[in-house]
Formats: structure tokens, C-alpha cells, sequence
């Protein structure tokens, strides 16, 4: 569906003409990128560079680097549209998400420390064995391949709207940037080149609220008492009260309602935060257990500040096409990139048009690599090899992690809502390694295959319960598929550990 209408809204691209200073901004912008990886190819010795840069990375790049992974194009596109085209109840689902990092802090964190990982799913290893690392690993390139391939697909959409480019090109370029910078300098690269597009996205942003509060009548207030008048700062959805005859239904099927989307926030974010290694190979690459958890922390500020900025941006484009006339707008998920095009000026549209660009190129290769050759490739396939032979394995393993991220990427292009649909995908598998991860912190179980099978099996489930629920079938929100896998995943694998992980 999005690539013929990618195609027709860049057509109107080209008629209204981006300007040199717009292509310049953004070339620089990419040459940077590239730059930053070259930069650090020389200092790629091992795995230990590749992966961790041995831990020597400040603690606030981290912080940066972090919020630019959890950010991404989803946020940039999506979050204005959902402001423009709903309200703000999106805050609810943030309380949550920073309470989930808090836990992850100083429940998940010091454990990977302890064990040195070097991937998070090491830690499965240490805990439980071989089978449930590998299974960890094997959820997590399913997860975040899918994960990623939508926020790929987001900022190639934007893109083409910009710029008159068919949606196939813009892929294959932000592909071959990311697997270049990513391939040359590792870790490293992954981290500075994120401050780069969190410093990006944020002065961007900024800038676009001030625009659009000169073009509103009443300036910032204005834009707000509009907004505002037509219920689209509404922050907090109480919901039913619990006698109501809909109470029940609305619980089940209403993800907004204030205390499910704050523990949705929770229990998803746990997930995210504390399961999914590419944020976490953040995380591991500063020197002690204490700046990592700092730095986790602290960034519940950065998030803050971006939701406010993007969220005010939709405000701010529900204001302006209120005054200046709705007719002829694209639908909601293109609407910011359409604004940019027709409505902004030169500079100001180069700079937001290279933050979409940053973000949708903070890609997860690195990250896919090193689970790959330390959860797969090594213990399987090829244990005792040197490091100079896992350092070239790693690189094979970007690109082609790469390549077929861009494939994904692409069939995801037949969805819209974009912004719930990167939830929906890791609802289906983000129980299961929540599940897991947290019977080897909270509890003494020791199985190993039981692990797997239950993360498997739950999988499963999460995924005929997502497809009855897109079709109707059944009245049950999406948002308590991680829930019920991680429920799920801790009560089926201590019932199948005596018949698949027998005491020896």
C-alpha cells in the first residue's frame, strides 16, 4: 500500500522543489556517518573492540547513544502523527516505560556485569545452559529484525515523500550507509554516530516548534489552546469505573486506560530494555556497573524532552491545518513529512529532513552481529577459532544482517499505523524472553531446554491470539500479549523441566 503511495506524494515532491542547502545538510550529514566508522576501523582489533569498544565509552555518549536507538523514526514520524491525529495518552504508555528502566537498572544490569557478558543472552548461557542462550538469541534476531524493519520502512516512506525518491532506492541507501559505517568501526561507530543523530533529532525538533508557533495565530500558546480545544492534549484516559456494564470490555480491549497503558509501559519496556541487546550493548560498553545504571536512569530525562518536542509538534500541525485549511492532506502517517515539504523553510526542512534520515540509519547490524558469533556462530559452529577469524565473521554477519533487514523493511511497507505496529511484532516474542530472563534472576530454576520450548510455545499462542485479534475475532488488545507471554513462559517451563531437563 505505502510504496504507490509513497510514489505519488513524491512526485508533488519534486514540484515543490527542495533547495541545495536542504540536499547539502543532508549529504554532510551522511558523509559524517560514514566518516565517524572510518575513523575507527583501525582500532577493530578483536571482538572485544567490535563489541564493546573494552569497555572504554564516556558515560554520556551512552546516554545519547541510547536515546537515539530508543527514538528512531518511530518516534520523529509517528508521535506527531498520533498527536495530530488522537491525543497525548501516549505519555501514559511513558510513565511505565520509565519505571521499566529503573528495574532494568538494578535488576538486569548488575547480573551482566557479573558475568561479563558480552551479549546480554551470555547470561541465559551462564544461568542455564547453551539451549535456552541460543533460544534468547534466535527471539532476539526475530524480534528486533521485525522491530527494526518497521522503523526502517517509517523513515524510508518519509523520505520519499521529501525528496521524489522511489521508496526501493531510499532503502538500498540507507542500508549501504549503515552496513558500511557499522562494518568499519563497530561498536564504537554505532555509539558516536548515535550522539550525532540524538544532537540531530533534538535541535531539529526544537526548531519545528518554534516554526510552527510563528505560523499559528497566538503564537506557542495559541497552537495549544487549539489543539487542546479539540480534546488532542488529552493526556490521561481513566476509563470505566469498575461497576460500569462495559468495564470488562473496555479493560480487555482499550490499551489506553490509564493504568493498563502504564503497566503495558512497564511489563513491554522490561522487555525492551532489559532483553532486546540492542539497547543493551549500549549499555555494556561503559567501564562499570554504576555508570551503566546512571546512565539507564538518566535517560528517562532525555526521553522526556523528545516525547514533549514531538508531541508538540503534532499539536502544532493540528493547529496550523485547522487555520490554514485540511483539504488535499495526505493521510496521518505522512502528514509531518508533508508539512516539512510544503511548509517549511530551507535549512530548517534539510534539518529535519537529515534527522528523520540520522534515525532511521541507527540500525540494530551491530548488535545482530554480536549475538550471532558469540551466541551462535562461536559455541556452535566454530569454537577455538582465533579473533581475527570472529572479527571478519562479525563483519560478513552486518552485511548480511543488513541485506536482509532492507527485505523486511520492504514488506512492511503494506501496513499503515506504523507507530502501533512495531508493538504488535515484539508483543508476539517479547514475553517470551522476559519470561525467561527473569526466572534466571528471580528464581533458582535450572532447566535449559524447558526454557526454549516454553519460549516457543508461548510464541506461539501470542501469535493466533495477535492474528484473531486483528481480525476481529476476539475482543482482546494487543498490548497484553507480552504480559501473557511472560506469565506464560515462567509457569510452562518449571512444569516441563522434569520431563526435558531431568536431574542427572
Amino acid at each position: 500500500m505505502l510504496a504507490p503511495m509513497a510514489g505519488a506524494a513524491a512526485g508533488a515532491a519534486v514540484g515543490t522543489g527542495l533547495t541545495w542547502p536542504d540536499y547539502a545538510v543532508l549529504a554532510v550529514s551522511l558523509l559524517a556517518l560514514v566518516a565517524i566508522g572510518s575513523a575507527f576501523t583501525r582500532q577493530q582489533r578483536g571482538t572485544a573492540d567490535f563489541f564493546l569498544a573494552r569497555r572504554r565509552i564516556p558515560w554520556w555518549a551512552v546516554c545519547l547513544s541510547f536515546l537515539a536507538t530508543e527514538i528512531s523514526a518511530a518516534t520523529i514520524i509517528s508521535v506527531p502523527a498520533t498527536a495530530y491525529r488522537e491525543n497525548w495518552q501516549y505519555v501514559q504508555f511513558f510513565v511505565g516505560s520509565s519505571l521499566a528502566k529503573i528495574a532494568v537498572a538494578f535488576l538486569f544490569i548488575p547480573a551482566f556485569y557479573r558475568y561479563d557478558c558480552v551479549t546480554i543472552y551470555e547470561f541465559l548461557g551462564h544461568r542455564f545452559g547453551l539451549t535456552s542462550q541460543i533460544a534468547g538469541s534466535i527471539f532476539f534476531f526475530v524480534t528486533r529484525l521485525a522491530g527494526s524493519a518497521v522503523r526502517l520502512m517509517i523513515a524510508a516512506v518519509a523520505v520519499a515523500v521529501l525528496l521524489g525518491w522511489s521508496l526501493a532506492f531510499t532503502l538500498v541507501l540507507f542500508t549501504a550507509v549503515s552496513i558500511v559505517y557499522i562494518a568499519l568501526g563497530g561498536v564504537k561507530a554505532v555509539v558516536w554516530t548515535n550522539v550525532f543523530q540524538a544532537l540531530a533529532f533534538l535541535v531539529a525538533g526544537a526548531l519545528t516548534v518554534a516554526f510552527l508557533a510563528t505560523r499559528v495565530d497566538g503564537g506557542l500558546g495559541g497552537m495549544y489552546a487549539a489543539a487542546a480545544s479539540a480534546g488532542r492534549l488529552t493526556v490521561i484516559n481513566w476509563g470505566p469505573a469498575p461497576g460500569d456494564a462495559d468495564f470488562w470490555r473496555r479493560v480487555l480491549t482499550d490499551p489506553n486506560i490509564v493504568w493498563l497503558a502504564v503497566l503495558n509501559g512497564l511489563v513491554g519496556s522490561t522487555a525492551a530494555f532489559g532483553t532486546d541487546h540492542d539497547l543493551m550493548q549500549r549499555l555494556l560498553t561503559v567501564e562499570t556497573r554504576r555508570q551503566s545504571q546512571r546512565t539507564l536512569c538518566l535517560t528517562v530525562l532525555g526521553t522526556l524532552v523528545t516525547l514533549a518536542i514531538y508531541l508538540s509538534i503534532g499539536a502544532g500541525l493540528f493547529a496550523y491545518y485547522a487555520q490554514h485549511g485540511s483539504a488535499g492532506l495526505p493521510r496521518p502517517d505522512e502528514i509531518f513529512p508533508h508539512f516539512i515539504r510544503t511548509a517549511m523553510p530551507e535549512l530548517l526542512r534539510g534539518a529535519m529532513l537529515t534527522a528523520i534520515v540520522l534515525a532511521s540509519i541507527d540500525s540494530p547490524l551491530g548488535s545482530l552481529a554480536a549475538s550471532f558469533v558469540t551466541d551462535v556462530y562461536r559455541p556452535v559452529f566454530a569454537p577455538g577459532r582465533d579473533d581475527a577469524h570472529y572479527l571478519l565473521i562479525s563483519r560478513v554477519a552486518v552485511v548480511g544482517f543488513g541485506l536482509l533487514l532492507a527485505a523486511l523493511a520492504w514488506g512492511f511497507s503494506a501496513f499503515d499505523q506504523f507507530l502501533w505496529l512495531a508493538f504488535k511484532i515484539a508483543g508476539v516474542t517479547f514475553g517470551s524472553l522476559l519470561g525467561v530472563f527473569l526466572l534466571g534472576l528471580l528464581t533458582r530454576l535450572r532447566a535449559d531446554r524447558a526454557n526454549a520450548v516454553a519460549m516457543v510455545a508461548m510464541a506461539l499462542v501470542n501469535l493466533v491470539l495477535l492474528v484473531l485479534i486483528e481480525q476481529k475475532a476476539i475482543a482482546l488488545g494487543w498490548s497484553w500479549l507480552v504480559i501473557f507471554g511472560t506469565i506464560g513462559t515462567m509457569v510452562l517451563a518449571p512444569l516441563l523441566r522434569p520431563l526435558l531437563d531431568p536431574p542427572r
